[in-house]
């Protein structure tokens, strides 16, 4: 009898306890973010409906507008605030076809910002770049670019990513490829410098020489996946062919076999339009003057539907604003969410409202930022805030354990000198973090490619990272005290044996495209 008296108040203490932790905030929220989600609906009204978000085009000022709606539908205001103006631009259809020696439709796309062609296009033979033994050479051959389409990417040796060569080959192969094909970069490097150019200059410089056309392949590394950028050419089309394809172009016009394209890219001139941050907010009941921040940009490439960059960024916000204003309607501080505009260019929109809105970063407790893909948060660092373990690691404790166990902490850490968003504030001061995600080969694959689209989205490991910040900014928000923002003495670089100095804000871009050099 004793024994069962006392396995029953173990039973009810521990019952006790548990339900003590409980917070039906948290529980509502978690129960909600995975019985109830809306990332799936979102994503394909953002991606598939709506598509990339280039800043300056029609499609980034339509997902600003998006934003607001749902955000109202939500009950939460939202607004559209102008930070800066943009070369207004619009991608049209692009068709690369070869003519001759053979009818082939090529896979490719005209490059951002570029002037379109007309409706008929530009057909022209297709020439490759010589190698010279130093720039008079070079000089000399520039007439023979005149009417024809210049193809100034080296031609991979092997359109297979290195995992596949070292699943399949032998060891002996493997190495002898690599081997091969680092000759072959340096060998192409050293004539780009004997030519007197960078990859960066010799489209301006073909252009002038009466070149009809630039075609380039910027291989990400991956099966059929290329980087999308912006052209360099202001009068001319610049396309980018997939490495396929490019292949086979130079390897005809090497063997003197004159391939012939036609290119048509309907991309039209917009003059010039605003540029904006959507910002949405759930006005704080005790401490409305200080802020929790979800931070994300809006923008992206356009190569494919901007879905890993930063789609899931956005959305993991969106919804998380979706699920505190639901089961958290009156915070004691006030939560912005922050869908900022050409983080691509240089984090113009966040460092705008940076520099905007002194008030409010003077104000931050904390500033969550989500880009880098896909993937579940797997670190999170302190930014170099002294203090940042204290309030971060108790805000973490009440995440499910199944979602802060995978998460690599590092404190204090150090500040971040670019790269996403959370950078803007943190050389303000402002205690900023970022969510780090798991890649999911991220970097070949999905950023700024042709093949970041929404069938890459791993939505499972997004829901998590919704309920990860929900939590988060609940936290932050009933935290009684104010986040220190004491910074850390940072470390000696290891590059340059030098101490590390905490990064100045920096000014944004307001006139991107618009001003020479830009």
């Amino acid at each position: 009898m004793k024994k069962r008296f006392l396995l029953l108040l173990c039973f009810l203490t521990l019952h006790t306890v548990f339900a003590q932790n409980n917070d039906p905030v948290i529980d509502n929220i978690v129960k909600e973010a995975t019985e109830n989600s809306q990332l799936q609906p979102l994503g394909h009204e953002l991606m598939d409906l709506i598509g990339p978000r280039l800043v300056g085009t029609p499609q980034m000022k339509k997902a600003h507008d998006w934003a607001v709606a749902k955000y109202a539908s939500w009950g939460i205001p939202a607004r559209n605030e102008a930070y800066g103006e943009w070369r207004g631009w619009e991608r049209g259809i692009t068709h690369i076809d070869m003519i001759h020696p053979r009818v082939q439709s090529l896979r490719g796309t005209q490059l951002a910002w570029n002037p379109g062609t007309s409706k008929q296009g530009v057909t022209a033979e297709v020439i490759i770049l010589p190698t010279v033994k130093d720039s008079l050479e070079f000089v000399r051959w520039l007439p023979n670019v005149k009417g024809k389409l210049v193809l100034i990417d080296m031609l991979e040796p092997t359109g297979r990513p290195d995992y596949n060569w070292e699943e399949f080959a032998t060891e002996a192969s493997f190495a002898k490829m690599k081997e091969e094909r680092e000759q072959q970069t340096t060998a192409w490097r050293d004539n780009l410098k004997r030519m007197g150019y960078s990859s960066r200059t010799l489209p301006a410089a073909l252009e002038a020489a009466g070149a009809a056309g630039i075609v380039t392949s910027n291989w990400s590394n991956g099966f059929g996946v290329n980087k999308i950028f912006s052209a360099r050419t202001k009068k001319i089309p610049t396309v980018d062919l997939e490495l396929e394809d490019y292949g086979m172009l130079y390897r005809l016009a090497q063997s003197g076999h004159t391939p012939k394209l036609n290119v048509v890219a309907l991309s039209k001139e917009l003059g010039v339009v605003p540029t904006f941050n959507t910002i949405a907010e759930i006005k704080g009941s005790e401490k409305p003057e200080e802020y929790i921040i979800l931070s994300a940009h809006f923008d992206s490439w356009d190569g494919g539907t901007g879905a890993t960059d930063n789609g899931t960024g956005t959305l993991i916000m969106m919804e998380a604003m979706r699920l505190l204003k639901k089961y958290y309607p009156n915070p004691k501080r006030t939560i912005l969410a922050g869908h900022w505009g050409s983080e691509e260019q240089g984090l113009n929109g966040s460092r705008a409202f940076v520099e905007d809105h002194p008030e409010i970063v003077a104000n931050v407790q904390a500033v969550f930022n989500q880009d880098n893909g896909t993937g579940r948060v797997v670190r999170l660092s302190g930014g170099g805030f002294l203090h940042a373990y204290d309030y971060l690691s108790s805000w973490l404790e009440p995440v499910p354990d199944r979602i802060t166990d995978g998460i690599e902490t590092t404190f204090p850490g150090t500040p971040a000198r670019g790269g996403s968003d959370y950078a803007s504030f943190q050389a303000a001061g402002a205690p900023a973090f970022s969510l780090s995600s798991l890649n999911w080969s991220y970097w070949n694959y999905t950023w700024h490619t042709n093949r970041d689209t929404y069938d890459k989205i791993i939505f499972d490991d997004v829901r998590d990272n919704v309920i990860l910040t929900a939590i988060l900014a609940y936290m932050a928000s009933e935290d009684p005290d104010t986040t220190s923002r004491e910074k850390s003495i940072l470390p000696v670089s290891s590059r340059t044996g030098e101490q590390l100095e905490w990064p100045e804000p920096k000014s944004p871009n307001r006139r991107g495209g618009l001003d020479e050099g830009n």
